[in-house]
């Protein structure tokens, strides 16, 4: 799929729909919009490749290389499996991938499972049948973990799990630092996010294209992954251009967003698919302009994991309280970090304080997850530079227990200038649309259910809630409130499609940016009437390329 759809195109192209769906007469005038110009529109993103290897339907696994019960590993629920089966994903790193298996039962875990490099599976019986039972948390395995922003904050609120795919370096370097309290960048560019080199200044293009043009190619290769890095200016146009440009964001006070300051520049992971002279073909178009002021650049960066996965299992902790707002002690479920086209799928978390993270993750699916139990903290959470993500047939469940005082549920999160991230069918029995601030952008969240109970959070240093071209397309709020659903009076041109109507509550928001914000609002109070209902499917489905032209 990949080679057929994209490893031929040309340049940035045109598209035109196919099937019938495009010309219906109660289809959005948004979405007939978007079929003109799917890669350049100013309200919808394009994210029709969000996903492992571009959104594939059908994930390719690699050979069974052991039974985890042949390094020791014993399902009977008393027995610490957790150095069995971390000697076996080792021992199929080593071999230079493989799939690991775990057969049905409960096994007990009392450290991290940790799966560190490329081309390896942990894949269990299903869901229902494979239990690991994680007895401690991250606080008691590695250490307390605090903010590089300082505060007593436990940085185990917003990172780490309990299943942890990261390359074994980059989980090395992040656990001595968080050992040593030297509070670590978590991305693609190391703990001090220094360990990086220029591989070719790029010229200017304009955001959607596929292709850009080098100033050198002789280091760069068809299939490598590499980093799209952009700095900011002293008026921050970067900033201001990731809004949506004009005259909202240029009024926009940026200088004491001291957090927001601090993730950028703006790192872009991307595979490249083809090398002809000095023209550059991407795996994706370009998510933001490359302007001369932002010196755009081709950079390297720490060695991704990639083409690794776990699947087929239920993650459960003990069921202790959850913890005050921003102390959680770190039972968290399964996490991607550093990671590029990997993936989880059927993966149940229970009882834990945050469920599945994707930390300085790109192009990688979640499929068929679950969070339930007690109640969590982020039940997803998606942040530090994660691009081109794909969550989708996920729930949600109704907490098992009542919420204790001071804690905090937020739901399905976004923040630091994540962007082109997908959530798709979705069921959530509780939490909300948690645009975190931290100038996320592009985002879609598209034919989800959510009862929505939860609050966003989101420091004010972190800057805006939104930048430009979030939609919320096919929106089913069951209890009727507002909470981030609703976006069009707060998300610079942005698109709410086909959400029920929604009432205020008491955590009532106001724009950030002065002035006209571009918004659309169409088919309210009207969900079940929005074609097509699922705007990911309808993207990945609707266009072809052919040498950049639509076929």
């Amino acid at each position: 799929m990949l080679g057929s759809a994209v490893a031929v195109v040309a340049g940035a192209g045109s598209a035109a729909a196919v099937g019938p769906v495009a010309a219906r007469a109660d289809v959005p005038l948004l979405w007939r919009e978007f079929n003109r110009t799917p890669f350049t529109h100013p309200q919808i993103p394009y994210i029709g490749r969000a996903g492992c290897r571009g959104g594939a339907t059908r994930l390719s696994r690699p050979r069974v290389f052991a039974d985890v019960r042949d390094f020791g590993a014993v399902a009977d629920g008393r027995t610490d499996s957790a150095p069995a089966i971390n000697r076996a994903l080792a021992a199929a790193g080593r071999a230079g991938g493989g799939t690991v298996t775990l057969p049905p039962g409960t096994f007990r875990i009392d450290d991290v499972i940790r799966v560190g490099h490329s081309n390896v599976v942990l894949r269990g019986a299903g869901s229902g049948r494979t239990t690991l039972y994680a007895t401690r948390n991250l606080t008691e395995l590695i250490g307390a973990y605090g903010s590089r922003y300082g505060g007593d904050k436990s940085g185990w609120s917003w990172a780490g799990g309990l299943i942890w795919l990261a390359p074994e370096a980059r989980w090395t370097s992040l656990v001595a630092a968080i050992r040593a309290k030297a509070w670590p960048f978590e991305g693609w560019t190391g703990n001090r996010r220094d360990q990086w080199r220029t591989l070719t200044p790029l010229a200017p293009a304009r955001q959607g294209s596929w292709t850009v043009r080098v100033a050198d190619a002789s280091s760069l290769r068809t299939g490598a992954l590499v980093l799209l890095r952009l700095t900011d200016d002293a008026d921050h146009t970067l900033l201001q251009h990731m809004c949506g440009d004009g005259p909202g964001p240029a009024a926009y006070v940026w200088d004491d967003k001291t957090k927001l300051t601090s993730y950028v520049p703006y790192e872009w992971p991307v595979r490249i698919t083809g090398v002809r002279g000095r023209n550059v073909t991407l795996e994706r178009p370009l998510p933001l302009d490359l302007r001369p002021e932002w010196d755009p650049r081709l950079t390297t960066h720490v060695p991704e994991l990639t083409s690794a996965g776990v699947e087929g299992l239920t993650l459960e902790a003990p069921e202790t309280p959850q913890q005050p707002h921003l102390l959680d002690k770190g039972h968290n479920g399964v996490v991607l970090q550093c990671a590029y086209d990997c993936w989880v799928d059927d993966v149940t978390v229970r009882h834990v304080d945050n469920g599945f993270g994707l930390v300085a993750a790109s192009a990688c699916t979640l499929r068929r997850t679950r969070v339930a139990g007690r109640g969590s903290h982020h039940p997803y959470f998606c942040r530090e530079g994660s691009h081109d993500n794909l969550v989708e047939d996920f729930t949600v469940e109704e907490r098992t227990s009542p919420a204790p005082p001071n804690t905090q549920l937020h739901g399905i999160n976004v923040e630091g200038l994540s962007s082109y991230n997908v959530w798709s069918r979705g069921t959530m029995r509780m939490g909300t649309f948690d645009s975190h601030r931290g100038l996320p952008f592009a985002n879609v969240r598209t034919d989800i259910t959510v009862n929505n109970t939860g609050r966003h959070g989101g420091d004010a240093g972190a800057g805006p809630l939104f930048g430009a071209r979030f939609t919320h397309w096919n929106i089913r709020v069951t209890n009727g409130r507002a909470g981030l659903v609703r976006i069009d009076g707060l998300a610079p041109y942005s698109a709410t499609v086909g959400i029920d109507e929604v009432r205020e509550f008491d955590q009532i928001d106001v724009p950030d940016f002065t002035g006209d914000l571009h918004t659309r609002l169409e088919l309210y109070g009207r969900p079940d009437a929005v074609r097509p209902r699922n705007l990911y499917d309808a993207q990945r489905h609707a266009f072809t390329y052919l040498d950049g032209r639509a076929s």
